[in-house]
C-alpha cells in the first residue's frame, strides 16, 4: 500500500480544555489544556497513523503560528509537507463546561491566501504519488470554490482516488465537477448541498444514489450523527446504527470516520466493510475528550462490533 496523502489548506493549532462554568465577562479559569495539531486532512493523518497506515500530510501553514504546528505534528510523528504562505495559521479552541456537560468550539476564520500560495499548493500536489488522495476541509479565504475539482483533475492524472470532506460552495462545486471518488458529508452539509430537507433514511438514500448515478461520486456516505450513516454507491445503500457509548467530545469524529473508510479502502476491504471501519474510527474518535481523536484499539473493537450486528 503507497503513502495515502493528505491536503489542508486551513489547518489550526486545536486547543482544549475544561472549565466548571463558561460565563460571560468575568474570567474563565481552565485546567487539563492540550494543543493538538488539527484541520481535516491533519486529524485524518493522525488517524491513518494510528490505525497504521502511512501517511503525509500535506499543508499550508505561515507565520510563528506555523511552526507552532509544524513542531507539534513532529511531536506526534506525523510526516508532513508545509507549503509556505504570509499570513497566519490560525488557533481554536474548545471548552468543556463540567457543570453541564456541554462542549463549547471556538472555531477561528483562518488565514487569506494569494493566488501564488495557491498555485504552490496545486504545484505540490502534482508531484507526489499516491494511490489515494484525501483532499479535507475548509477552503481559506480567496480560494476559488473550484479548488478541489482541479485537485480531483490532478488526482486523476496521477492515477489517484480522491477523497473529499468539505460543504458549502465548494462541495458543490466539486461535485458538479465530477469524478470524486469518495464524499463524506454530514446530515446538514448534504441538506445544503441538495437545497432541501431529507426527513428519514429513504430520503436520504434517494438523493445520495442520484448523485452517484449522475457521476459526481462514485461513493457518499453521510453521516447522521446518533443515527449512524449511510452509504451510496453502485451496489445499492447501506445505513447502519452507531455503536451505543459514551460520549466524551464529538471533536474529530468525522475526519476520523474518513481517515477509518479510506484505511479500509486502501487496504482492500469491500466499499461496505470500509463503510463499517469509518464508522467504528467516528464513534471510537467521540470516547476521547477535547481534541484527542480516536485509539486503534477501540476501533478494531467497534469495527468488530459493526461486522457482527
Amino acid at each position: 500500500m503507497k503513502t495515502i496523502v493528505t491536503l489542508t489548506l486551513n489547518p489550526a493549532i486545536d486547543g482544549s480544555s475544561e472549565a466548571e462554568t463558561v460565563r460571560h465577562t468575568n474570567k474563565v479559569r481552565t485546567s487539563n489544556e492540550r494543543y493538538d495539531p488539527g484541520g481535516g486532512g491533519i486529524n485524518v493523518a493522525r488517524v491513518l497513523g494510528e490505525l497504521g497506515a502511512e501517511a503525509l500530510a500535506v499543508y499550508l501553514a505561515g507565520g510563528a503560528t506555523g511552526d507552532v504546528l509544524d513542531a507539534l505534528l513532529d511531536e506526534r510523528g506525523v510526516a508532513r509537507r508545509r507549503i509556505e504562505i504570509k499570513d497566519h495559521t490560525r488557533i481554536s479552541h474548545v471548552v468543556f463546561e463540567r457543570s453541564s456537560g456541554r462542549e463549547y468550539r471556538f472555531v477561528a476564520e483562518g488565514p487569506e491566501l494569494q493566488e501564488t500560495e495557491i498555485a504552490a499548493c496545486l504545484d505540490a500536489i502534482s508531484k507526489i504519488d499516491c494511490d489515494y488522495l484525501v483532499a479535507s476541509g475548509s477552503l481559506p479565504r480567496g480560494t476559488p470554490d473550484d479548488f478541489y475539482g482541479r485537485v480531483v483533475d490532478i488526482a486523476a492524472r496521477n492515477g489517484a482516488k480522491l477523497v473529499l470532506d468539505t460543504s458549502g460552495k465548494a462541495l458543490k462545486a466539486t461535485l458538479d465537477h465530477g469524478g470524486v471518488h469518495l464524499v463524506k458529508p454530514s446530515h446538514g452539509e448534504f441538506e445544503m448541498l441538495v437545497g432541501r430537507e431529507l426527513d428519514g433514511f429513504d430520503a436520504i438514500g434517494e438523493a445520495a444514489q442520484e448523485l452517484v448515478a449522475k457521476g459526481c461520486a462514485e461513493m457518499i456516505a453521510v453521516t447522521l450523527g446518533h443515527h449512524g450513516a449511510l452509504l451510496a454507491s453502485p451496489e445499492g445503500l447501506v445505513h447502519r446504527d452507531v455503536p451505543k457509548v459514551e460520549v466524551k467530545s464529538a471533536v474529530g469524529a468525522g475526519d476520523s470516520f474518513v481517515a477509518g473508510m479510506t484505511f479500509g479502502l486502501a487496504t482492500g476491504l469491500s466499499p461496505e466493510d470500509a463503510f463499517l471501519m469509518g464508522m467504528a474510527a467516528g464513534t471510537a474518535a467521540v470516547l476521547t475528550p477535547g481534541t484527542d481523536l480516536c485509539k486503534k484499539a477501540d476501533v478494531e473493537r467497534l469495527f468488530a462490533e459493526l461486522k457482527k450486528s
